[in-house]
């Protein structure tokens, strides 16, 4: 019975995303963040230092999900090659709060900057660069300023831009005082992180717009949170508010397509697919070295369509 529910859990997607903004075009992309991204890498350091993975099954491979994450359902998309430095449990700083105390030392997002410049003097200028963090300083780290959350991913990007990266995609949150978990703690926290929520988008926002100025860097804010107040009115999942996941009695509803959430605060993989789309239209075209090719194929574009528009009028079609 038991594996029945477990097969029920692990459902994968394959969505058709907007070509508009084509990754391929990047040379590769570098992920940051938290669980939300995670493909892996905090099941493997945890597993390597305890001997024990976090998070276990039913978890799907490692993924804080069901199934895949956002970013594969992008990556595989656009097929560019990629580099992820997520891991569950990261704040914005350097702490990271997946084991209270963080006795394994697991980093936090400023920490994975960091890994990356350790290993890379100079940022690939044609690679897309993704940041997506800030729940758990609120929820595991009990933050409540704002304002220190969106400097710590302003820095990160500054950071990275004054390496020489110049396409970022950057992703608020959504509102922390929905989510299964947090709902059951009652109105007044609810609203308390709901509260925090907008404080911490409005001044992201912001801050993104200022980095904005560089003429150089191109940076797109994706924006979750109304991704999320879109797609709950819209009906495409029967249950909003609670999960799919019983972790205490390791039981798995029988529909988790219909469900928004996948556990008390992280969504099905059916929803990684939603983001992944809307990531998808977000993208940045590359901001170096592809403005010949652009032009080239512009110019191909509009020879073929008065090729096609002659043959009509020979045809009596036009």
């Amino acid at each position: 019975m038991k594996k029945q529910l477990l097969a029920a859990g692990i459902i994968a997607f394959s969505i058709s995303l907007p070509s508009k903004a084509s990754a391929a075009s990047f040379t590769q992309s570098y992920i940051f963040g938290d669980s939300l991204s995670d493909i892996g890498r905090a099941f493997d350091i945890t597993k390597t230092l305890t001997g024990t993975g976090i998070p276990p099954a039913p978890y799907f491979n490692g993924r804080f999900s069901n199934g895949p994450v956002w970013v594969e359902y992008l990556s595989s998309n656009f097929g560019s090659k990629k580099t992820n430095y997520a891991i569950g449990g990261a704040n914005t700083g350097n702490t990271n709060t997946l084991i209270p105390g963080n006795p394994l030392n697991l980093p936090g997002l400023a920490q994975q900057v960091e890994e990356f410049k350790a290993t890379n003097a100079k940022a690939d200028e044609n690679a897309l660069y993704i940041l997506w963090a800030g729940a758990n300083d609120y929820l595991g780290g009990g933050q409540t300023n704002p304002g220190i959350p969106v400097d710590n991913i302003k820095n990160a990007v500054a950071s990275l831009a004054e390496l020489g990266a110049k396409n970022f995609l950057v992703a608020n949150l959504p509102n922390l005082g929905q989510l299964p978990g947090t709902l059951a703690q009652g109105d007044a926290v609810s609203a308390g992180l709901n509260t925090l929520t907008g404080l911490h988008n409005s001044g992201l926002n912001s801050s993104l717009k200022t980095l904005s100025q560089d003429k150089e860097l191109k940076i797109r804010f994706l924006d979750i949170n109304g991704l999320f107040s879109q797609v709950i009115p819209r009906g495409d999942f029967t249950n909003v508010t609670e999960p799919c996941l019983n972790v205490v009695a390791q039981t798995i509803c029988s529909e988790p397509q219909q469900y928004l959430f996948w556990d008390n605060i992280h969504p099905t993989t059916r929803a990684h697919a939603i983001i992944a789309s809307a990531a998808s239209a977000a993208i940045p075209e590359p901001s170096v070295g592809l403005g010949v090719f652009a032009l080239a194929t512009l110019a191909v574009t509009r020879k073929l369509k008065r090729k096609q528009t002659k043959k009509r009028m020979v045809m009596g079609k036009v």
